[in-house]
């Protein structure tokens, strides 16, 4: 990015100019389907203040200017002005352009020809041809003349491009090889950062300030890929945003999740340069990533924002514009409400079943802020819940999933491998929990050996091993909250329904080898929230789960409509 960039919006009907193709681009290749894509985009642009085709990029050359990047839909746009003036019997206009090719000279003159007698003679031929008749296909299916009138408006009034011009020493090739053999198009942030360092920019942003513009906004750029703050502020990967200064304009401009215009961003920048200078435009961007940033280094706010953006309860431009013209006080109070309403539901928080699909997403938004508010009280400014490992691991987007502290089913365990790994897992706890259960290890054992183990061998073992690894009493626990902790998804079926001694030893494991755990998942199994006199290292019972629902009831009483009741038990 230099500053001999020159960048403006162009209404279609104002294109002029002379463009040549060059030698190292193919010729035109539009089919039927990007054609009448192009026309239903442009009529369906009736209301729209602005309507945006792709960039075309141009670098001027003499008195003609090379088309690196856009021939298609300009070639396009050429057919249909054709098309129009000839149905119109002249009173469209032609098109205002022209198009030559530095090495298919004949292609020049067939443009302005449309000899479908002709159209054999050669591949480019025949595309115009292809494209030329389905233009005339997509008119004749609607009104003739309305239509024509309106898509000359349409290009006169609302449709336009984004006009791209480099300076004669760009790499002409380069850019080309990048925007069309990689696929990697212009972004919003490219085109508004060509608005700061253009040729022809205004006045106040001379080229020492367009330098500093130019550093600020590297360095910008740099500390969004701090994954801390990044992960703080969205939900979304790499994978969504090809430069992540681009979430810091979309949150200027405005755009909405669900809003699918490529490059909506750009145009409500280039609408303010209208109105303001581009120096108020600069420290705008610079403020709003300023407030970003003293909310990830808030103790407070970084923790209650980052939930309700973590938990989907609300967008990071929602957050944005929730703290717009309020103190200090009221923005927090506004986040304080949106957090209770989060987890606010109709009944008893005891009542909630992991059985029941609508429950689960309930049960999980509730353990994120327990989790998330466990860090922010217990640490008070030490220790910071880690929103980027929450989100993104080594294998990717993390998902994460209810997990079962104690489960007493096999729900999920349907081959003999699975069954095997099952028994496998939970003989270490068989060992340690009783002296008296070698006949019960010496069946695991044969069972794990055998060939072929039947489901009701796997069955008739796995409930004595079961039986001896559970609190004896009441099993309606099973699927409520008292007995749900945060885990990453996985395929590991025969772990996910294991007893709780031996997911304690596996987790005990994925800590110690630097997987990312829930602080409170990690507690539960760590036996934290159980008072020493009642603890059962290797069981999960009833006055565990009374110790954990306490600490559930203590972290979230400011959120929590009415405390979550325990049901009746007892080990």
């Amino acid at each position: 990015m230099n500053n001999e960039i020159k960048l403006d919006t162009k209404l279609v009907g104002d294109i002029t100019g002379d463009f040549y193709v060059p030698s190292y681009q193919r010729g035109y290749r539009w089919g039927e389907k990007e054609v009448v894509r192009l026309l239903d985009d442009i009529y369906s642009t009736e209301g729209k203040r602005n309507y945006c085709l792709q960039p075309v990029v141009v670098r001027k050359n003499g008195d003609k200017y090379e088309l690196i990047d856009g021939q298609q839909r300009l070639t396009t746009i050429y057919l249909i002005y054709r098309f129009m003036n000839e149905e119109s019997f002249g009173f469209i206009d032609e098109p205002r352009f022209t198009l030559s090719y530095e090495t298919r000279e004949k292609s020049e003159d067939f443009l302005k020809s449309i000899d479908e007698s002709r159209k054999e003679e050669n591949i480019d031929f025949w595309f115009i041809c292809a494209a030329y008749e389905s233009i005339k296909k997509w008119f004749s299916a609607r009104d003739r003349k309305s239509t024509l009138t309106n898509v000359n408006k349409y290009f006169d009034e609302i449709v336009k491009i984004i006009w791209y011009e480099v300076g004669e020493s760009e790499d002409a090739i380069g850019l080309f090889t990048r925007l069309n053999i990689g696929k990697i198009p212009l972004t919003n942030a490219e085109l508004v950062k060509a608005m700061f360092l253009s040729k022809d920019t205004d006045e106040d942003v001379d080229k020492e300030k367009q330098e500093e513009i130019s550093l600020q906004w590297d360095n910008m750029e740099k500390e969004l890929h701090n994954n801390s703050l990044w992960y703080f502020l969205t939900n979304k990967t790499n994978a969504d945003y090809q430069t992540r200064i681009d979430l810091i304009l979309d949150l200027i401009s405005g755009k909405q999740a669900d809003n699918r215009e490529k490059y909506y961003t750009f145009f409500k920048f280039d609408e303010m340069r209208q109105t303001r200078t581009l120096d108020r435009i600069w420290r705008n961007i610079q403020q709003t990533f300023l407030v970003l940033k003293d909310w990830h280094g808030n103790h407070e706010l970084y923790h209650k924002i980052g939930y309700l953006i973590a938990s989907g309860t609300l967008t990071l431009q929602k957050v944005f514009d929730l703290s717009k013209d309020k103190t200090k006080d009221d923005f927090r109070e506004s986040l304080d409400s949106f957090i209770r309403d989060s987890i606010k539901i109709k009944g008893n928080y005891s009542d909630l079943s992991y059985e029941k699909p609508l429950d689960q997403k309930k049960i999980t938004t509730l353990l994120l802020l327990f989790n998330v508010e466990s860090v922010r009280r217990n640490g008070e400014h030490s220790q910071w819940f880690p929103f980027d490992k929450y989100k993104f691991g080594k294998g990717g987007k993390v998902t994460w999933s209810l997990e079962h502290i104690h489960a007493q089913q096999s729900e999920g365990l349907r081959t003999q491998e699975m069954w095997k790994e099952w028994l496998t897992l939970h003989i270490p706890s068989v060992k340690s929990v009783s002296d008296t259960s070698e006949e019960l290890i010496e069946l695991m054992e044969n069972a794990i050996q055998k060939e072929k183990l039947e489901r009701q061998e796997f069955d008739a073992i796995q409930q004595k091993v079961v039986e001896l690894l559970s609190v004896k009493g009441n099993t309606e626990y099973l699927h409520s909250i008292a007995n749900m902790a945060l885990l990453s998804s996985n395929d590991n079926a025969a772990l996910n329904n294991s007893t709780f001694d031996v997911k304690r030893n596996e987790i005990i494991k994925m800590d110690k080898a630097g997987q990312y755990i829930p602080f409170c998942t990690r507690m539960v199994f760590l036996k934290y929230y159980t008072p020493s006199a009642d603890n059962q290292l290797h069981f999960w019972g009833h006055s565990d789960r009374v110790a954990y629902v306490d600490a559930m009831n203590t972290v979230l009483v400011n959120y929590l409509e009415e405390p979550i009741v325990l049901e009746k038990g007892e080990d």
